[in-house]
């Protein structure tokens, strides 16, 4: 067997959306969650060109809209989705790059208002297939020198 080289990441890193924010977001790395999540709010649904996209504000600072920006993204679907408490909602699910190190993937995510979580953003597992080992005693691994952004 095989094994390949995996990069240790912690419970918590810092991670870059190059497609939407030219800051970083401090994300939850949350193995139990299947599909990762950012905080949005005022979603709005239109279409152009007969293709459906989705409009929102990010606000990738816990408690401070300073670096908030509205983002554009194709909606690649609306997907029923179980919350860490267990309620069931729909959300809407875009595709976008993510950066944790040196790695890039396009990942999907879905747009959540996340004010009464301690994260704006959740890694789910989906996105850590592949390259990444998750240390759960650690954090901000890969991004040490970012932890003070």
């Amino acid at each position: 067997m095989k094994i390949q080289q995996k990069t240790i990441i912690g419970w918590r890193e810092w991670i870059h959306l190059p497609e939407l924010l030219s800051s970083k977001i401090k994300a939850k790395i949350d193995t139990g969650a299947r599909t990762s999540a950012i905080h949005a709010e005022d979603i709005k649904f239109i279409v152009k060109n007969k293709t459906k996209y989705v409009r929102f504000k990010i606000l990738p600072s816990q408690g401070s809209d300073k670096k908030s920006q509205v983002v554009e993204l194709e909606l690649i679907e609306k997907r029923k989705v179980r919350s860490s408490v267990g309620t069931e909602t729909i959300r809407p699910v875009v595709k976008t790059l993510l950066q944790i190190g040196e790695h890039q993937l396009e990942i999907e995510m879905t747009l959540v208002n996340r004010d009464i979580m301690g994260f704006r953003m959740l890694i789910g597992r989906q996105a850590l297939k592949g390259p990444f080992l998750v240390d759960p005693q650690k954090s901000f691994l890969v991004s040490k020198e970012l932890n003070k952004v």
